[in-house]
């Protein structure tokens, strides 16, 4: 049984810990109202930008097309551009992420195609890197970028469209975690190259009328898809900082919780033991002085 000082010692222990954890509680719920609400004004942009793509893209077919929308024409070897979180404490978020892109990298060598990983986010490469570490081309670090933006979407933009121009990939997909609500992110995957609107996105309404684009439906689209690439990523990026804020709030209220458990339990074990001390000290005095 341990002695009252140790017990007096682990419930300071635990509730220093309890401090650390409600602390980083409130910075995460202050961080996740400025994240949400970066979040939920890009996807007006991403949307309207999806739609005018899937308008000029019905215009364009076969080798007209640019190449970021035609592909390389074949479906042999997959880019899996992982994004992850720089930190943890928070849950099973990055998690979910690495399991469905783990489950992606299956389902693609049960078919014969090669795979390759572009890791945006430490926590992502770390987990990956026990299984696939070899099929990790690229690391991109974002932990000196303070606030997302659009710096940190071009970099990765431009380190995808490097691989490509090289002819390192054929197909490029995007995992990351689509923000819905402080206990809630859902892990998605977007493909990225060759470019195509997301799944529910239709060409805007013509109502009957007739466009004539100068340049061309092609120029415009050369010009447009580099951005719509990166606006995907950004994002994705948004997305993924709401939702990491929203995973640690909710996991640091948890351990806040469980700290206050744990120290009511280890204070009532505390005041048994210190009970049942004085129990034993009466007794011997009063064994004692029955003896005399």
């Amino acid at each position: 049984m341990p002695s009252l000082k140790e017990f007096r010692n682990r419930i300071a222990s635990v509730k220093s810990t309890q401090k650390i954890t409600k602390a980083m509680q409130m910075v995460a719920a202050a961080k996740l109202k400025r994240a949400q609400s970066q979040a939920e004004a890009a996807r007006p942009y991403a949307s309207r930008m999806a739609r005018v793509i899937a308008n000029l893209a019905a215009a364009v077919k076969g080798d007209d097309a640019p190449a970021l929308l035609r592909g390389t024409g074949k479906d042999q070897v997959h880019l899996l551009v992982v994004m992850t979180s720089e930190r943890g404490l928070c849950g099973g978020f990055n998690t979910q992420i690495v399991r469905a892109a783990r489950e992606k990298i299956v389902e693609l060598q049960a078919a014969g195609k090669t795979v390759k990983i572009l890791a945006v986010g430490k926590k992502g490469r770390d987990q990956l890197k026990r299984l696939y570490g070899d099929k990790i081309v690229r690391y991109i670090d974002l932990s000196s970028h303070r606030n997302i933006g659009a710096d940190a979407a071009a970099l990765v933009g431009d380190a995808i469209l490097e691989l490509y121009a090289s002819g390192a990939f054929d197909v490029a997909t995007l995992f990351f975690s689509r923000f819905k609500s402080v206990i809630s992110q859902l892990p998605t995957a977007l493909q990225l190259i060759p470019a195509k609107a997301p799944e529910g996105v239709s060409p805007p309404d013509l109502k009957g009328a007739t466009y004539e684009y100068e340049p061309n439906e092609g120029d415009i689209l050369e010009a447009l898809l580099p951005r719509y690439l990166n606006g995907q990523i950004l994002q994705a990026l948004l997305e993924n900082q709401a939702g990491f804020y929203g995973a640690q709030m909710s996991a640091m209220d948890n351990a806040t919780r469980n700290a206050g458990d744990l120290i009511r339990k280890l204070t009532l074990r505390y005041n048994r033991q210190r009970q049942a001390n004085i129990t034993k000290e009466l007794i011997e005095i009063i064994s004692g002085a029955e003896a005399l």
